[in-house]
């Protein structure tokens, strides 16, 4: 997380914030890349587990790229724009993606460029989040997740963007030039939304089930093995690992799976802490934390696990 939001904050009034308020995450770190060309569409179509055909401008959707054995190389975002797509990488894989890209461009007419050094993405999350992005950029997203639209604060251009839900709480995107962050950031605050720091948020976020990519997810992992409704299409054709991903679908089933789990006690497991079902191995533990939203949260705790 970018150091200017705080880290150790009171994360219980951060998380507050955003269950009962606004709270603003700084996603600075993310990547932004654009894909230009007339080609763009059937591209990305072909490579991406979810449907890109069928979005208008306006629209997006959550996806994964897979290799040919079903297992994510990588999670992205996409917004169909009237002239280009955009993606938005989590922290440090923008990078990868543009190689994959690369590596399967051939004839096709598309451009791909990185705009994650003059792009910035921040957050906002909680009940009054959609209202809040309005009053400031006078405009709001759809109630779809990643439907998008245009925004303008004194004459910045921006682009609003519904969230999934990551934070289990109503969410826009705001993606504004990397030059005016600072002023766009300072503006929401000015509004009412809270900083939200890196302790509150992984409660969030481990609370609503969301995967963290590096650690819940990584290119170990079948599609399969994660909540993965939002990000396949059954219907859309072929793509890298949809044989895998449909055989498992219609014959088969996974052996590990992404979970929630609440345990009592006042010790956070590690992330990769062994959890045994009298006494055989039943799983591993992704991620841990103490739980913000209950109502002893030194007593409890809340992890994902693949089990």
């Amino acid at each position: 997380m970018p150091e200017n939001l705080p880290n150790d904050g009171d994360a219980a009034a951060e998380y507050a914030a955003v269950r009962t308020r606004a709270g603003l995450v700084d996603r600075r770190d993310w990547g932004v890349v654009e894909l230009t060309g007339r080609d763009r569409v059937p591209f990305l179509h072909a490579l991406l587990s979810n449907d890109v055909k069928s979005l208008a401008p306006g629209q997006g959707c959550a996806a994964t790229l897979l290799d040919v054995h079903g297992k994510i190389q990588a999670l992205l975002d996409v917004l169909a724009l009237e002239d280009r797509l955009l993606l938005l990488l989590p922290p440090g894989t923008a990078p990868r993606m543009l190689e994959a890209l690369d590596h399967y461009l051939f004839a096709e007419k598309v451009a791909v460029t990185d705009l994650s050094a003059e792009s910035a993405l921040l957050l906002v999350a909680g009940p009054e989040a959609p209202a809040l992005v309005e009053r400031v950029a006078g405009a709001r997203p759809g109630e779809a997740a990643w439907s998008h639209v245009a925004g303008a604060l004194d004459g910045v251009a921006l682009r609003l963007v519904r969230g999934a839900g990551e934070t289990g709480e109503a969410e826009v995107w705001v993606l504004a030039p990397a030059k005016e962050a600072g002023r766009v950031r300072d503006t929401l605050l000015a509004a009412g939304a809270r900083p939200v720091g890196a302790t509150a948020f992984e409660s969030l976020r481990i609370e609503t089930g969301t995967p963290l990519l590096g650690r819940d997810v990584d290119d170990t992992v079948l599609l399969p093995e994660i909540p993965s409704a939002s990000l396949v299409s059954h219907t859309k054709g072929c793509y890298p690992g949809q044989e895998v991903v449909v055989r498992i679908r219609d014959r088969g089933h996974v052996n590990r799976l992404l979970t929630g789990l609440v345990l009592d006690g006042d010790v956070v497991p590690a992330p990769g802490a062994e959890l045994l079902a009298d006494g055989a191995d039943a799983g591993r533990v992704t991620s841990g934390d103490r739980s913000l939203g209950r109502s002893s949260p030194a007593s409890c705790d809340r992890s994902s696990a693949r089990v």
